[in-house]
């Protein structure tokens, strides 16, 4: 195997661990995390031809399960717990919206890049509106009504999700005007998202692994029941959406252009296979960053550790997935 190979493999493991091991020197990069995610973002979507993205079964069918889901692991939890912490940081690990980052991953497994970029416009906004009127409810504690914590949700999110969508259709409006001919972005500069990605990890883990640290003593054992839980949910949630996917399988194809040039790993692939893909995807890689964001901001902080520990099953479990895929090749 060679070093490209063995790396693109085991890269979100190894980023994982480097940022946990070195936390104390990559804390400080915390700042850049949003310019990091803006540009890893914003060279996805140049992949993307923006009259390419609609709406299908499938992402319906995750949205609502992931909503039905989230309400009752909370209601659920803390009917038999009495511990809002925890059914907070349960029902999170739920809530969180699709991972900005998820269309590279499915990209390289054969999924398909334009339907999840679809679906995570749709989770995250959809989360935008759900959370500023469920938060308040589960935490009493809560300042913010409706309006104010939807702005401010809101102003978390545009940046990071509109900004560079909408940078990636001026080019490619501006490419097709001067050139004349369809925007392709080219080969070497579409593995870029897939190292800023595995950049943001590093810098997520040593954020996260700062946080475990200094509520390890006080909340050990709410630490552990998180940890073991988000571990089933990971799994649910993944398996759920690749079984989702493949019931209600939906067409990739691209309209302008050859739908290999967008997803050359997809286009062998049965259409029950790649929706498989894309949607498990979808449902089961969760934009933590935000998720730790909005516990801090609306939730009791020992709930961000829910977000936190589900970081580290979402990456192990991409990371096997990965390494499935380069093994098959």
């Amino acid at each position: 195997m060679g070093i490209r190979k063995f790396f693109d493999s085991n890269a979100l493991w190894l980023s994982m661990l480097i940022g946990a091991v070195g936390y104390r020197y990559f804390l400080p990069l915390a700042p850049i995390l949003p310019w990091l995610i803006f540009f890893m973002l914003f060279f996805t979507f140049c992949k993307v031809n923006p009259l390419d993205l609609r709406l299908h079964k499938w992402h319906w069918v995750v949205l609502v399960t992931q909503i039905s889901l989230s309400l009752g692991t909370y209601v659920g939890v803390y009917l038999l717990t009495d511990n809002r912490y925890l059914a907070q940081g349960l029902m999170l690990c739920f809530i969180m919206p699709t991972a900005t980052a998820a269309p590279i991953i499915a990209g390289k497994m054969g999924g398909s890049i334009q339907n999840l970029t679809t679906f995570t416009l749709l989770s995250n906004f959809a989360t935008t509106l759900i959370v500023p009127a469920v938060f308040p409810l589960v935490n009493p504690l809560a300042e913010k009504t409706f309006w104010p914590a939807f702005v401010l949700i809101l102003s978390h999110i545009t940046p990071l999700l509109l900004g560079p969508f909408l940078l990636a259709w001026l080019v490619r409006l501006v490419f097709q005007w001067r050139r004349k001919r369809e925007f392709v972005l080219p080969v070497k500069i579409a593995v870029v998202p897939f190292y800023l990605w595995v950049a943001s990890i590093v810098v997520l883990s040593a954020v996260v692994t700062e946080t475990a640290i200094s509520n390890f003593q006080s909340q050990l054992a709410n630490i552990l029941i998180l940890l073991i839980c988000s571990f089933f949910i990971c799994l649910l949630q993944f398996g759920l959406g690749k079984l989702i996917g493949y019931w209600l399988p939906a067409p990739s194809k691209g309209r302008d252009y050859q739908d290999v040039l967008i997803n050359p790993a997809a286009a062998p692939k049965t259409m029950s296979g790649v929706s498989s893909i894309t949607a498990g995807q979808a449902f089961g890689q969760k934009n933590t960053s935000l998720g730790v964001w909005m516990a801090n901001t609306y939730l009791d902080p020992l709930a961000s550790l829910g977000a936190a520990a589900y970081i580290i099953w979402q990456n192990l479990f991409n990371s096997a997935q990965l390494f499935i895929v380069a093994h098959k090749k």
